[in-house]
Order: structure tokens, then C-alpha cells, then sequence
């Protein structure tokens, strides 16, 4: 595969406000106060991006972003020089909070899920459409997904595959629809995987899987399981990832799709490599907590 100077964009369908609060003890039924507050903006596709211009790489992250909330999330985005765009959405962005500390388990706790508006999603499609390619990847939840206000967007990921190419790393409705078309990788889980194709042996069903009119490759990840592969020649693999100590998860998957991209498209490096040269950095950041000013 040779290697191109386009550019990256993700897309963030569900963006959240968060709030990680850490304490030296808890416990539910009490008030309680904190030993330290911190903001972040959290979203997959936002995490993406970040990781993605650490690794030097030109990323404009997509969004949409509504209400007081949603504008003190531009604002922290904006503090980061994260380059990315907000299309103005109806209902403010929902948000979240991290519970640290204490000798429990990181618990997030997470605000209803909020459709961005018709407006919003024209938008994001007018500025897609703009854009001369790319590889564009359509990251996380997107609520809405199935409404007739996201017509224009389904249509201009449609336009995009005639001349970009097309990322998934989302699940739900918006993963079946993508599954569906000849995007350039998915990157799922296993119960997300699971969901489209039912049955024990990933490895298997990836196998008899085709890319004639599906997705090219695929890479299913299982927490500290090994990840299984299929690339666009067909040939299957399974990679055993490093073994840490997991503090936290969160936004491992996120740091794994950027240095896949990196490495599969900017690097040219096939899937199999690809996939060894990002799992170092996904486990990395799963043994440790993650820095709550960079949210990932």
C-alpha cells in the first residue's frame, strides 16, 4: 500500500461534557466531597484526533456540540488546539462523571443520549461534502442514527466512498449501515462484532466473510484476549496483546484506532503490522490512569 498525504478526520456523533471527580473515600447514600475536580471533553472520535496529531498527523475532529455545556466544551477544545469543527446542535451536550478513588472501581456515570438536530447534521454534511477526501472515521454512538435527519449525512458518506476512504468504529445501526458498504476498516469489538455476525469463533466467521461489497478489512479487539484480523486479501490472524496491568480501559480502543490509522495509512504498513504496531500503545495506556487534562 503506498502511502498518500491526505488527511484524517473522525467524527463524533455523542460528544460529552465530563467531570472526573477523585476521592480518598466513598461510599453511595452520603454526601460526599471530592479531593480534586477536573473538565475534559470525552467522545471517541475526539480522543482519535488527539492521539492522532501526537503522532504528527494533520486530524480534524467532528462534532456537534449544543447549550451551555456544549459550549464549555469548545472552549476546553479550543484551550488544547485540538483542530476541530462544532456544528451548533438544538439540545445541549450531555455530560458525565468520572468517580475515582476511594477503593472502588472507576465508575462513569453518563447523561441521556440527545440527537443533535437536523440542522446540526446538514451541517456536518455541507462540510463534509466541502472537503476533497480523506479518510474519514465514524467513531462511537450516534444518536439519531435511524431519524430522517441524518438522510444528508448517510448521503454524503455515500459521496465520500467515491473519493475518500472510510473508517468504522462505531456499533448499533450506524455499524450494520457501514458493514454494509466497501469502507476501508472496521474496528470493533467482540460484542459488537458478535451482534452483526452471532456465533463463538470470531476468527471463523471473519474467514468466510467477503469484501466484494463489505468492508475491506476488519480488526475485532477482546479486551486483553487476542485481537483477530482479517485484511483485504482475505487472510485471517490473531495477535495476543501485551500483558499489563489494567487500571483503567477507557479510551484504550480510541489510543488502538489512531496508531492503526497511522500506521495502516500514513506508514503503509499492512494490517497485520499495522495492528502489532498499535497494541504497545493501547496497553500502555490501559495500565495506567489516564491523565484527566488530555481525557485519554
Amino acid at each position: 500500500m503506498k502511502t498518500t498525504p491526505a488527511q484524517f478526520y473522525t467524527f463524533t456523533g455523542n460528544l460529552l461534557a465530563e467531570r472526573t471527580l477523585a476521592f480518598a473515600d466513598w461510599a453511595p447514600g452520603r454526601t460526599q466531597r471530592a479531593r480534586t475536580e477536573s473538565f475534559q471533553v470525552g467522545g471517541k472520535g475526539i480522543n482519535v484526533t488527539r492521539m492522532l496529531q501526537r503522532l504528527g498527523e494533520t486530524s480534524t475532529a467532528l462534532c456537534f456540540a449544543g447549550g451551555a455545556t456544549g459550549a464549555d466544551c469548545v472552549t476546553r477544545l479550543q484551550s488544547e488546539g485540538l483542530d476541530f469543527q462544532a456544528f451548533p446542535a438544538e439540545a445541549a451536550t450531555r455530560t458525565g462523571t468520572v468517580v475515582r478513588g476511594g477503593g472502588h472501581a472507576e465508575t462513569t456515570f453518563l447523561g441521556p443520549d440527545v440527537p443533535p438536530g437536523a440542522g446540526a447534521v446538514r451541517a456536518c454534511a455541507d462540510f463534509l461534502d466541502a472537503q476533497p477526501g480523506g479518510f474519514l472515521a465514524i467513531c462511537g454512538s450516534i444518536p439519531g442514527w435511524e431519524e430522517a435527519g441524518f438522510d444528508p449525512f448517510r448521503a454524503a458518506l455515500e459521496r465520500w466512498l467515491q473519493r475518500g476512504q472510510l473508517i468504522a468504529d462505531t456499533y448499533g445501526p450506524p455499524l450494520a449501515w457501514l458493514a454494509a458498504r466497501p469502507v476501508a476498516l472496521v474496528k470493533i469489538n467482540r460484542t459488537e462484532f458478535g451482534g452483526l455476525y452471532p456465533g463463538a469463533d470470531a476468527t471463523a466467521q471473519l474467514a468466510g466473510l467477503t469484501s466484494k461489497t463489505g468492508p475491506r478489512s476488519w480488526v475485532v479487539t477482546d479486551g486483553p484476549n487476542p485481537v483477530r484480523l482479517r485484511d483485504e486479501h482475505g487472510h485471517t490472524a490473531e495477535l495476543i496483546p501485551p500483558r499489563v496491568k489494567e487500571v483503567s480501559a477507557t479510551g484504550s480502543g480510541d489510543i488502538l484506532l489512531a496508531c492503526l490509522l497511522q500506521a495502516r495509512f500514513r506508514q503503509g504498513l499492512p494490517l497485520k503490522e499495522a495492528v502489532e504496531f498499535a497494541l504497545p500503545y493501547a496497553s500502555a495506556h490501559a495500565s495506567r490512569i489516564p491523565n484527566p487534562s488530555s481525557s485519554i
